[in-house]
Parts: C-alpha cells; sequence; structure tokens
C-alpha cells in the first residue's frame, strides 16, 4: 500500500494508516472467516499475506466485517511505545466483539507477540492466541487448541523459517505492485532497535523461489515488486550441493531478468552493507528502479557509535557520494531518528547537516523511544526530555519537507516513464502512478490506459510531495 504523499513522515504516515485492514473479495461462500489488521513496517504487510495464505488452506476466507468474523487477526509492530498503545485500544474493541460473539477468535500476531505475551495471554487477558513471526505455520493447531477452551502461543524463533514454500495470498492488492520478502530476521545489533530480539538471525530465502514468485507475479498481471528484507544486502544464500553463493547483487540480476517489464525495488539496506556491486546493478538495469532507502538515523559520529551503527558521519558521506557517483539519477531516503541516549544540541545539527548534505527526497523520522529488552535500554539513561525530542524532530521534519519540495523542483520540465497504479485519491479524472525514484506522479486520464501500464509523463509542476503533469506520446 503506498501513500500519495510519500516524503510525509511515518509518525504521520502510521496514524493515516493504522488499522489498515488488507482484505480481499471472497469468492463464494466459506465456513468460516477471518478479519486481519497490520501495523508497522513492509514485512508485516507480507506477513499478513503469507498468514492469509494458511488460513486459506484451512477454509478460512477473509472478511471486511469485523463483526462477523470468526477470527480476528491483529499483526503487530514494536518499534514505537505508540504502535503498542494502539494495538491495546484495539484489542479491548476486539474483545467488545467478542463478548457479542463468544466464539469468535482472537489473536496476536508479529514482533510485539513475544515480549508481551504474559500481559495479553494471563494478565489482561485480551487475547485467545499469540503467535511469533515464526510461528505462523502453527495457527491452525494453535486455533484448534483455542477452540476447546485453551489459551495458546508460540513465539520459537527459528534459524531456518523463511516460508519459502507459501504462496502469498495478495491482500487488498492494487494488481501491479507487490511484496516478496526474501529473508527474515537481522544479525546487526542497533542498539535502539528490537527486530533481532522479535524476528531472529538472519536467513536468506532460496533465489529460485523467489524468482519463481516474482515470475507468477508478473504472469498473474504485476508489473513491480519490491523485494523485502531487515538488511536487503546482507542477502546471501548457500546452494547446499555446490556451495555456489549468491548475493544480492545476484539475487537482484536474477529478478530484474525476469521480464524487461517488471521493475524491481528493495527495502531497506544497510550502509555498510550496500556494494558497489549493487550499485552497478541499479545503474546497468533500466527496470532497477533508481532508489535506495539508506537509513542514516543519526549525523553525529558519537551517537551512531552509541547505536551501534558500524560507521562514523564520514563514512555515511562517502557512500552517499558513491551512490550519487555511480548512479547520478538515484533518488535516496533514510530514516532519522532525534533525540537518542545523551544527543546534544550540537549533534542534534550534526543530523541537519547531513540530512542537507544526501539530498533525501524522502526520510521516515521520528523521536527516539526507549524499547524494553534492547542494549540502548540496558546501557543508557534516555535522558532527552519529550519536549526537546520532539522540537528536535520537527527541526528535522521542516528541513526534509523543504529538501523535498526543492529535490521535486528540479523534475520541472523532465519526462519520467510513470507505472500507473490506479486513480488519484482526489480525483477520479486522474490517474496516480510512480517514477523510478520511487516519486508520486500525478496526471490526467486517457482512454484505453489503466493500472499497470507504462505511459511517459512531463512534468509541469510540483508539490512537496508529488510531481504534475501531462501524458506525452
Amino acid at each position: 500500500m503506498y501513500n500519495d504523499n510519500p516524503t510525509i513522515p511515518v509518525k504521520e504516515i502510521d496514524e493515516s494508516k493504522q488499522g489498515e485492514v488488507l482484505m480481499m473479495e471472497t469468492k463464494g461462500s466459506k465456513p468460516k472467516s477471518f478479519y486481519i489488521e497490520s501495523y508497522g513496517c513492509q514485512m508485516n504487510f507480507s506477513d499478513s499475506e503469507i498468514v492469509a495464505s494458511i488460513l486459506s488452506e484451512e477454509g478460512y476466507g477473509p472478511t471486511r466485517n469485523m463483526e462477523e468474523s470468526d477470527l480476528i487477526l491483529i499483526n503487530t509492530c514494536s518499534i514505537r511505545e505508540k504502535a503498542e498503545e494502539t494495538v491495546r485500544r484495539r484489542l479491548k474493541i476486539f474483545n467488545k466483539v467478542k463478548a457479542k460473539r463468544p466464539e469468535t477468535l482472537i489473536g496476536v500476531l508479529g514482533c510485539m507477540a513475544e515480549r508481551l505475551k504474559s500481559k495479553f495471554l494471563e494478565e489482561e487477558q485480551l487475547v485467545d492466541m499469540v503467535v511469533g513471526p515464526d510461528a505462523y505455520r502453527d495457527i491452525p493447531n494453535l486455533i484448534a487448541s483455542a477452540d476447546d477452551g485453551n489459551r495458546s502461543i508460540n513465539v520459537l524463533l527459528s534459524r531456518e523459517e523463511t516460508y519459502a514454500d507459501i504462496a502469498p495470498l495478495r491482500l487488498q492488492s492494487n494488481g501491479v505492485s507487490a511484496f516478496i520478502s526474501i529473508m527474515r530476521g537481522c544479525d546487526n545489533m542497533c542498539s535502539f532497535c528490537v527486530v533481532p530480539f522479535t524476528r531472529g538471525r538472519e536467513r536468506s530465502r532460496d533465489p529460485f523461489t523467489i524468482v519463481s514468485e516474482a515470475t507468477d507475479l508478473f504472469d498473474k498481471g504485476f508489473r513491480e515488486v519490491t523485494l523485502l528484507g531487515q538488511n536487503v544486502d546482507s542477502y546471501k544464500w548457500e546452494n547446499p550441493e555446490t556451495k555456489e553463493l549468491v548475493n544480492f547483487a545476484q539475487l537482484l540480476e536474477m529478478v530484474a531478468l525476469v521480464n524487461p517489464l517488471l521493475r524491481v525495488r528493495f527495502s531497506t539496506s544497510h550502509p555498510k552493507d550496500i556494494t558497489d556491486d549493487v550499485l552497478f546493478m541499479i545503474r546497468d538495469y533500466k527496470n532497477i528502479c533508481k532508489y535506495i532507502h539508506l537509513p542514516v538515523q543519526s549525523g553525529n559520529s558519537r551517537i551512531l557509535d552509541l547505536m551501534n551503527r558500524t560507521y562514523s558521519r564520514e563514512w555515511y558521506k562517502s557512500k552517499i557520494d558513491r551512490i550519487y557517483e555511480i548512479v547520478p539519477d538515484c533518488a535516496i531516503s533514510s530514516d532519522i531518528i532525534t533525540g537518542f541516549c545523551t544527543e546534544t544540541e550540537d549533534e542534534h545539527k550534526d543530523t541537519l547537516s547531513i540530512i542537507n548534505y544526501s539530498k533525501y527526497s524522502m526520510s521516515y523520522m521520528f523521536f527516539y523511544s526507549e524499547r524494553p529488552g534492547t542494549l540502548a535500554a540496558r546501557k543508557y539513561e534516555d535522558d532527552i526530555p519529550l519536549e526537546v525530542k520532539k522540537r528536535r524532530l520537527q527541526e528535522v521534519v521542516d528541513l526534509q519537507m523543504d529538501l523535498a519540495h526543492e529535490h521535486n523542483k528540479k523534475d520541472i520540465g523532465k519526462t519520467y516513464e510513470v507505472l500507473i497504479e490506479g486513480d488519484s485519491k482526489k480525483s477520479d479524472q486522474h490517474f496516480k502512478g510512480r517514477n523510478s525514484q520511487n516519486k508520486m506522479v500525478i496526471f490526467p486520464k486517457h482512454k484505453g490506459l489503466g493500472p499497470g501500464d507504462y505511459v511517459q509523463v512531463k512534468v509541469d509542476e510540483v508539490t512537496r510531495a508529488t510531481l504534475l503533469g501531462k501524458m506525452i506520446s
């Protein structure tokens, strides 16, 4: 799911998308139904499609009506405290439904499951089952146990699970863009992050199953795939027979070769792992999008060291230089955290300056939220007052919005290939689509065209978030 305003920070995007329900129309009658809500990152939305596929095999069909569903699921995120508050509020609403239909089961999935399992199951008794990210295959057994009146749980992490053999159900898909999960877990121990504890160690999926999934999507009419992983650039798969290794650059090429009409995106990259070989692939293949999400988190070397990001300010700047050197028309976006432990005003200014230096087309921006169990929570005091965190965040947002506007102004007069995604949110007389740089483009409709078509659009004017133009022949 995409937002027409790609420069809006995550703080706002999350709130506008909270409670987004992933659904598809059910064909024919189903004896049982499920309702699912997903929060957080793209990986969670991708996981929900895996869960939907597993439930479909058990005879469950998706429904948009929570009040009539037999199973209500919420796929959770633990990145920010606000996400947990939202989930708890939603669970209370689900329990009102259950009060009217006691046979309805309620389950919590995803990253929040392991850490808050005892609260959800025992203390507050808000759910019937809790399922971690590596235990989705066990959902049928957990449902059976819950049907017998037992509160059930499986939050075990796995060193092997990739769900490579499960074909996701594309829920509420636009029929044009789809996610493909290429790996799970993370080996980076960034001090602020819960992912290594909630999703486990890195393991990469068989590349041939990835190519097969991409091929199947293209054959079904999809024209864009996003390869997903917590750190895609550390993707590495070893052939068990030949011992030959496939790295991320090679995987990118394999997927790009599925068809030149299939666009390939990827997210997320860690600055320490993205290689020149990846940049050369982006440069050399037209259908690999000229866009890299390269989180910086902070512009100050001392804070980066506290965050355990394993690079310095100068090293990051050199990586930015290299990207623009090899792929001059590349757009770069970032993640930024303000108010990390002990951050001074001068160190905050270093973050503002690196945003200026990098010329991000957009960013996802947060103030620091301490997560229990992380290295930062154990080692450092969360000592920056909330009002200071918010003020620094606003300064980052203001700067990024201005930079995004300037970035877009440089596109006026240029012509881009745009993949039509559907109608513009504001007018059914206009199409929306994205260019290779991941910028939303709005332009008047033409007969005979629709979602999945590529068109050439000349940019006439811009906003901070959008390019506006007209199609040319």
